[in-house]
Order: structure tokens, then C-alpha cells, then sequence
């Protein structure tokens, strides 16, 4: 059950801003996100708040390649039909069909990538060479396994994708399998070599996308480490400044209440000199009244 002040989530607002979110750049993502995640909250929205704040911050070759679904959906649908089609000629052995899709991939593919490259450099973000190798082993990977197809289709990809394994090329396709009296087919050693190679060449894949992935969230830790630290100091700042204000008020307070006073004596200093003159000049009379009366009685 929800406490009487929580709202329920707007499913349809919240999916708005996750994608706008997964399209934001990079280095934008956090702000963004926190901004978006404070809008929600201040809305009364904290289901969706707690939404977008789980949010991941893509890494640059995930967030261009999300960018194509968003800003080419024509394309993007027809590229991922490709990858039905070829998924269901592998499956069938029809050799004619992979050949034509495979040499359909590869120009697709380097097409596809290259859009995302326009794209990604309209938003401000020139794609080096690596990251464009993870954008293509991305798009190969949704043309390879469904899973990465849908996922790569909601457009919120966090990480780059492996392929799991690369379609063979179509000369590697038999028709006519050879069965063992055991009825299972007989792989050549070259096909076994093959399968090492491929499952070494995904481990090696996968070794160095956790390994990215380990580089880009401790990125993102430290990143977030130094906004706390400046907003932590930021704070200490304005706390003193707060303090230096308040003792220069006093000071001047202080300064106000001396000139008072410092007047008031002056004052009062003159009124006592004033009085004391008066005194002076009564008792110089009185004298010369006494020597004038005396000298008559002489």
C-alpha cells in the first residue's frame, strides 16, 4: 500500500523522460537525470522520481547507439527485420538466403554505424575509433540474439553489446550434414577450432566490456565524488561568508556605539570646561570685588 502522500507514477510520463534521458549525452546524464528525478518528486510523482533516479548513465558507444531508434526509427525497424530474416535462414541452412543476408549485413551494418556516428557528432560527441568498433559489435549483436535486439529497441541501452557468436560466413553452411550412427553431426576439426576461437573470442569480448564497464562507473563514482566534495565546500563557503557578515555587523554596531559615546563625552567635556571658565571668572570677580571694598574701608 502507498502513505496517503505518494502518488502514484504517470507510466506514460515516466517512460517520456527515461527516453529522453537515454538520449541525453553522457556527460550531461546525471544532471539531467537528477533534475528530471526532482521534477518528478516535486510533482508528487515519487514512483517515477525513484524510477529515473535507478537510472544508468550509458557509456558513449551505448548512448550512440541509442540515438538510431530515437532519431531513425524507419531505418531502425528495417535494420532489425534484417536480423529476423537472418536468424531464420541460419535456422533453416539456407545457404542461398545467408548469403545474400550476410553480404546485406555488412554494408547495412557500416551504414547504421556511420549514422550513428552523424549523430552522435550533432550532439557535440566525435566518436573515436574504439567506440565506434563497440557501436558495429553492438548492431551485430542485435542482428545475432533476439534478447540483444529487443533490448537494443527500447533504445535505453547502458553498455555496449557482445555478439554472441558471429554468423558463419555462407560457404560454411552444409546442406548435407554428415550423421554419426549415433545420429548426431560430425564436426571437422577445423569447425572445432572455429568453435574455440569463437568462444575464446567472446570471452575475450566480454572481459573487456566488464572491464569498460568497471573504467566508466568508477568514472562515474569519482565524478559524483567531486560534486559532493564541491557542493560540500560550496557550503562551507557560504557558511563563513554568512559568518564574516554578521561580524562585520557587530564591528560596525560596535564602531556606531564609540561615535555615540565618544560624543556624548566630548560633549560633556565641553559643558565642563564651559563651567569651569564661568567659575574662574566669578571667583576673579569676587577677588576684585573683596580688593576694591577693602581699599575703601582703608
Amino acid at each position: 500500500m502507498r502513505s496517503g502522500g505518494e502518488r502514484d507514477g504517470d507510466g506514460d510520463a515516466v517512460e517520456t523522460v527515461l527516453d529522453e534521458l537515454y538520449v541525453t549525452p553522457p556527460p550531461a546524464f546525471v544532471s539531467r537525470r537528477e533534475g528530471l528525478a526532482a521534477e518528478a518528486g516535486a510533482a508528487g510523482r515519487a514512483a517515477d522520481a525513484r524510477r529515473i533516479r535507478a537510472a544508468r548513465r550509458p557509456s558513449l558507444a551505448a548512448w550512440a547507439a541509442n540515438l538510431l531508434p530515437h532519431s531513425r526509427p524507419e531505418e531502425s525497424r528495417t535494420f532489425l527485420d534484417l536480423g529476423r530474416a537472418l536468424r531464420d535462414a541460419f535456422q533453416s541452412l539456407d545457404a542461398e538466403g545467408i548469403k545474400e543476408l550476410s553480404e546485406r549485413r555488412r554494408s547495412v551494418v557500416s551504414a547504421m554505424s556511420r549514422q550513428a556516428a552523424e549523430l552522435a557528432a550533432e550532439a557535440g560527441h566525435r566518436l573515436s575509433a574504439p567506440v565506434l568498433r563497440e557501436v558495429e559489435a553492438t548492431l551485430r549483436a542485435v542482428l545475432a540474439d533476439q534478447d540483444a535486439a529487443d533490448r537494443w529497441a527500447t533504445g535505453r541501452l547502458e553498455s555496449a553489446l557482445t555478439p554472441p557468436s558471429d554468423f558463419p560466413g555462407p560457404s560454411t553452411v552444409r546442406t548435407d550434414r554428415r550423421r554419426s550412427p549415433a545420429g548426431a553431426a560430425t564436426a571437422s576439426p577445423s569447425a572445432r577450432t572455429r568453435a574455440r576461437d569463437e568462444v575464446a573470442e567472446r570471452r575475450r569480448q566480454k572481459q573487456e566490456q566488464l572491464a569498460q564497464e568497471k573504467r566508466e562507473r568508477l568514472a562515474q563514482e569519482k565524478q559524483e565524488q567531486l560534486a559532493r566534495e564541491k557542493r560540500e565546500r560550496l557550503g562551507r563557503a557560504r557558511e563563513a561568508a554568512r559568518a564574516a557578515d554578521e561580524r562585520l555587523r557587530q564591528a560596525r554596531e560596535d564602531l556606531r556605539r564609540a561615535e555615540r559615546q565618544q560624543r556624548a563625552a566630548e560633549k560633556q567635556r565641553a559643558e565642563a570646561a564651559d563651567t569651569l571658565s564661568r567659575a574662574e571668572r566669578a571667583a576673579r570677580d569676587a577677588a576684585s570685588e573683596v580688593e576694591r571694598l577693602s581699599g575703601r574701608t582703608t
